[in-house]
């Protein structure tokens, strides 16, 4: 299976320019303004004009990139529009009908259609359901409509008001700025108190580091095996036909509320589960990443510690975050035989490096939610494909000897809504993921109730190889998942 390449790799940066829901909206606002004055590019007068009129929503286009407004606060986004409505009074029908039809060609049928084609393999028919993914999705990307439509509209009509005005031969002096500065300190007052009083389902996070147990002073399992199904929804994951993961389930340990952390990109996720910490402490808050490289120690690094060896396989997404630890792989393929490259990837790095850790990133659930939608039957046959490939590498490693002494955890990085995948926490089956531990030193049938988050993953690695915690880690051992004997013995 090929590598991600250079060009993929920086093609992936640059999507993320257009996917993430804080870089699209000045991107599509300010190319949309063009592309409807086109006529009048060649005089000089529009571009000053434009210019200085760009000045008047410079304001709220900053307000909107610190608040993105994600999943219920959406609803909040019509107010300034209406407020606007009722100060100025004007509002541009054609440029409005304009920015729509451009936003939902966009996402409907450029992403949903051309680009998941070309990419993964989707039908060029996609487009007749995609446009249902784009009003539902919950999550603060170009592709919630619920989000970015009243944001474009807000800024586009402000800022055409303006350039009107001064295309005309007004004087720049001559614009409002008083009303200006006091509707965007309403819209900044207004989006502070949202945000601070009304977005209260984030998950609460840990204070101080890791502290239930110490670290462990020798290896309690050889190996550790880490399977990621990316993107799988918990309640459709428990509606699945999956023998095999029933099996890990049945006879390993299950954590029934493992929390996901916030915001549930991929990226952000990944980066969590590996250094124990939260978004805030190793610096990657989005898929987007603009400063290459987690803050903080991963778990990787704790295994060179102690002279072990950690890998990650995965899409060119996290190259950005632990790249010297990642052995990549192409995300563009179509995405029924994406999960089986990947086993075969997995097989292969065990045979020709055999590392004490290996994590895998299976993708084809997590792109099927975002093509398909995670309500329809493909989903689900997405996770059921998932459970055969895993039972197929678990049943190779058995045959390799490689089974022995190793600990498999089984777990999604976030859910999913039923818009374009999106990873909010509108409910459960978003919010909290799939986790199964299973091996030698693991406890059987046992099902852990209590919350749990997945900052607790690395701590928990690096307590069963022997490794120090990483430096930032804040989630606490699961060690209700590991035999009694076995913490007796590190007692």
């Amino acid at each position: 299976m090929k590598k991600a390449s250079w060009f993929e790799i920086i093609a992936a940066r640059g999507w993320n320019l257009l996917n993430e829901g804080k870089p699209f909206t000045p991107i599509f606002v300010i190319g949309t303004f063009i592309l409807f004055h086109l006529n009048s590019i060649q005089e000089s007068t529009f571009w000053t004009s434009m210019g200085l009129g760009f000045l008047t929503i410079l304001p709220i286009l900053i307000i909107y990139y610190f608040f993105d407004y994600p999943l219920f606060l959406r609803n909040y986004l019509w107010i300034p529009l209406i407020v606007y409505l009722l100060i100025w009074n004007d509002f541009n029908i054609k440029l409005a009908l304009f920015a729509i039809g451009l936003y939902f060609f966009f996402t409907v049928f450029f992403w949903g259609t051309f680009y998941y084609h070309l990419r993964i393999g989707t039908s060029w028919l996609n487009f007749t359901r995609f446009w249902k993914l784009v009003l539902k999705n919950s999550d603060s990307t170009s592709g919630n409509a619920q989000e970015q439509l009243p944001k474009f509209l807000l800024l586009l009509s402000l800022w055409d008001f303006y350039y009107r005005l001064l295309y005309n031969g007004n004087s720049f002096f001559m614009i409002d700025w008083e009303i200006i500065f006091l509707f965007s300190g309403f819209v900044f007052l207004y989006s502070f108190v949202l945000h601070r009083f009304l977005f209260d389902w984030q998950p609460k996070e840990i204070n101080g580091y890791t502290n239930n147990v110490m670290p462990s002073s020798y290896p309690l399992t050889k190996k550790v095996i880490m399977i990621i199904i990316d993107g799988a929804r918990k309640d459709r994951f428990a509606e699945a036909d999956t023998p095999f993961l029933d099996y890990l389930r049945n006879n390993g340990t299950e954590y029934t509320q493992m929390e996901t952390v916030y915001p549930a990109r991929t990226v952000v996720c990944f980066s969590s589960i590996f250094t124990g910490t939260y978004p805030k402490y190793h610096g990657i808050k989005s898929n987007l990443v603009w400063n290459l490289g987690v803050k903080v120690e991963t778990v990787f690094d704790s295994l060179r510690k102690v002279g072990k060896k950690g890998r990650l396989l995965g899409i060119a997404h996290l190259l950005d975050v632990m790249a010297e630890d990642v052995e990549s792989i192409t995300a563009v393929m179509n995405n029924d035989v994406a999960d089986r490259n990947i086993i075969e990837r997995a097989k292969q790095i065990m045979s020709e490096q055999n590392p004490d850790l290996l994590a895998i990133q299976m993708i084809s659930t997590d792109q099927t939610g975002h093509s398909r939608g995670s309500l329809y039957h493909e989903y689900r046959q997405k996770i059921e494909e998932a459970d055969r490939l895993i039972k197929e590498f678990v049943d190779w490693l058995t045959i390799q000897g490689m089974m022995e002494d190793t600990t498999l955890i089984i777990a999604a990085d976030h859910g999913q809504s039923d818009g374009i995948g999106g990873h909010g926490h509108l409910d459960e089956g978003e919010r909290f993921v799939p986790f199964i531990m299973y091996g030698p030193r693991i406890e059987k049938g046992k099902r852990i109730e209590e919350r749990h988050s997945l900052v607790s993953v690395a701590p928990t690695i690096a307590y069963l190889l022997g490794a120090p915690f990483p430096d930032q880690s804040r989630g606490p051992v699961l060690i209700e998942a590991i035999k009694r004997d076995e913490r007796n013995v590190q007692q």
